[in-house]
């Protein structure tokens, strides 16, 4: 909902205020309704509103309370902050706002660090302690709100994207090789603290910092997730009744929680028809919204979801739009997104997000998106096949998710960025930590814990936020998430995959869209390598800058070229490797390094 930034000094010096500026200008499209700063001796923080609860002044920020002694800069939503601000009363506190950002502060002055654990929502928030000169950052359980740190020895900063850390300047550039290695192993995910950048670092989900006036620095994991079976049994229809009840407290939670109207991204899929259900008889005139892109001709594969979004929208009577986006217009408006990109990500799906939220933002500022169900109820393809595989968890998972094996990273990368196999190392770390009953608790707890922050949820954030539209995810409540990996494996796989939501669906939604295959639509422009897209893609691998920076060995660069659709040249969920590197390479040159001659 909102972008923050901030700098705490070490060294005595008053914190760079003209640097920060540029920071905050960097977040303005993350909040465009408010801009704010506040400075105390050694610190200093900026902020930009997006108002979505008290769109009074009241709940502006850089939020002071004089009394307590305590400054806030908050990005995100507290779903529960109604019931802990009566909480609050009880104890005595008057309160100045009717905004979620005050519970925040007196839940910290009640609570101190462990107000976290009574937060529900999204949220990466930073408390200045007038009174202990301490500063305390925050960031939710699964990361869907983004916390960037650029540290030195003089000072830290933070900003809610990794360009606002870089607009500061001050910032080592130099590629990580650890986080390269992730980057080209798991779709460009490179789980927290490390980003593709040596100086830029990000707090870790579910973690809280604590800066103290002597350097010291205290972080501490405040929730894991635990994926063993409850003591005492459930039967199906116990796990079923629990699943809808929960659920349902979410939507219902993630829709009050706002003063604005909140509406839909509607795929025509299970997961967003089911929001669609469940908030249709508790919001009038609804607002629901599809994209679908231009077909590639007579034969090609389907571009949109509309037959099955038009169902649940004459279904349940909403107020629904579709956007049909030719396909020029994404070869267009692809530099934009990678612009905005906080991260490089080679999902289609990050510039779909882009697209439609430029068209929704002009309708409404929050919607609920089905982001999460798939990797908490075990909707993908791959999970079944890793269940089926041989060996140990790190041979059954790699040998069907790992995007490419550390031999041919070998072969991709020059030697100057080698290291040993260190994607396969975390992984099977993740794998072995306890409290996860079977192998596939194993997998699920590491993709909604540390695999789905960088995708989709960095996506959700990262391109809506861009137009100012919060997209709220109800799969990934920390309630239903921990439900969910309690369950037996064999219920969520149950009939193709996410049976618990198939079944609580049935009788609200129509038969043919919960009985569907499950939907991959692509985005034709860049699903196929051929065109204008691989044209692109050889003007950036071919760029001059590209070859300077040496990162990728030329032989392999050209065997993709050559051949670019040929069947070792995808990934094992299906993603192009050329446009892994291509986009990379691009993200560096839009973010790190000066465009060569004629790119814009």
């Amino acid at each position: 909902m909102c972008g923050i930034c901030g700098e705490l000094r070490f060294d005595g010096a008053a914190p760079d205020m003209a640097a920060l500026a540029r920071m905050s200008e960097q977040l303005a499209r993350r909040g465009p309704d408010h801009a704010g700063t506040f400075q105390d001796g050694a610190l200093a923080f900026c902020h930009r509103r997006l108002s979505i609860i008290d769109l009074s002044a009241h709940a502006n920020q850089p939020m002071v309370d004089a009394l307590l002694q305590l400054t806030l800069v908050f990005n995100g939503t507290i779903y529960n902050y109604r019931e802990l601000r009566a909480e609050l009363r009880a104890l005595g506190y008057q309160f100045f706002s009717e905004g979620d950002s005050e519970v925040i502060l007196k839940s910290y002055h009640a609570w101190g660090d462990q107000c976290v654990t009574r937060f529900k929502g999204m949220f990466a928030f930073a408390i200045w302690d007038q009174r202990s000169s301490q500063l305390f950052l925050a960031r939710d359980r699964f990361g869907i709100k983004p916390l960037y740190l650029n540290q030195t020895s003089h000072r830290l900063r933070f900003a809610s994207s990794l360009p606002a850390l870089l607009a500061g300047g001050g910032v080592d550039t130099t590629l990580d090789t650890v986080a390269l290695h992730h980057h080209f192993t798991l779709h460009t995910v490179v789980p927290a603290p490390r980003t593709v950048l040596k100086g830029v670092r990000k707090l870790a989900p579910a973690t809280t910092l604590r800066f103290d006036p002597d350097g010291t620095v205290t972080e501490q994991v405040y929730w894991t997730l635990d994926a063993t079976r409850p003591e005492k049994p459930l039967t199906e229809a116990a796990w079923l009744a629990a699943t809808r009840e929960q659920l349902s407290q979410s939507v219902k939670r993630r829709l009050l929680a706002a003063d604005v109207p909140v509406g839909v991204l509607l795929s025509g899929g299970l997961d967003s028809s089911l929001l669609v259900g469940l908030l249709a008889d508790q919001v009038p005139d609804l607002r629901t919204f599809s994209i679908g892109f231009e077909d590639l001709g007579a034969g090609a594969e389907k571009a949109d979801e509309f037959e099955f979004s038009d169902q649940i929208a004459q279904h349940f009577h909403t107020r629904h739009q579709q956007f049909s986006i030719p396909n020029h217009e994404v070869m267009a408006r692809l530099p934009e997104a990678v612009a905005q990109m906080t991260e490089p990500m080679v999902s289609h799906d990050v510039i779909a997000f882009y697209l439609l939220a430029e068209r929704v933002a002009k309708e409404v500022k929050v919607v609920m998106s089905g982001q999460g169900a798939d990797e908490v109820f075990g909707g993908y393809f791959w999970y079944p096949n890793m269940d089926a595989a041989d060996g140990t968890p790190l041979a059954r998972f790699s040998q069907h998710y790992f995007d490419r094996d550390h031999a041919e990273y070998l072969q991709m990368i020059a030697p100057a960025f080698h290291v040993g196999d260190v994607t396969s190392e975390l992984v099977a770390a993740e794998l072995g930590k306890p409290n996860a009953d079977e192998f596939l608790d194993q997998v699920w707890r590491l993709d909604v814990t540390t695999l789905i922050v960088d995708d989709p949820v960095k996506r959700v954030d990262n391109m809506p936020m861009a137009w100012g539209l919060e997209v709220r995810t109800p799969f990934l409540d920390h309630e239903l998430v921990q439900l969910a990996a309690r369950m037996p494996p064999g219920l969520k796989l149950k009939e193709g995959g996410k049976f618990p939501l198939k079944a609580i669906a049935r009788g609200l939604l129509p038969d043919a869209v919960i009985d569907r295959p499950k939907g991959y639509f692509p985005v034709p422009a860049l699903k196929y390598v051929r065109g204008p897209f691989l044209d692109m893609m050889r003007d950036i691998l071919m760029s001059e800058a590209c070859i300077r920076r040496g990162l990728y060995q030329r032989a392999y660069v050209n065997k993709l070229l050559a051949d670019p659709e040929a069947p070792g040249h995808f990934t094992r969920i299906n993603g192009s490797k050329l446009w892994h590197l291509a986009l990379l390479e691009w993200w560096l040159q839009v973010h790190v390094d000066p465009l060569p001659s004629g790119w814009s």
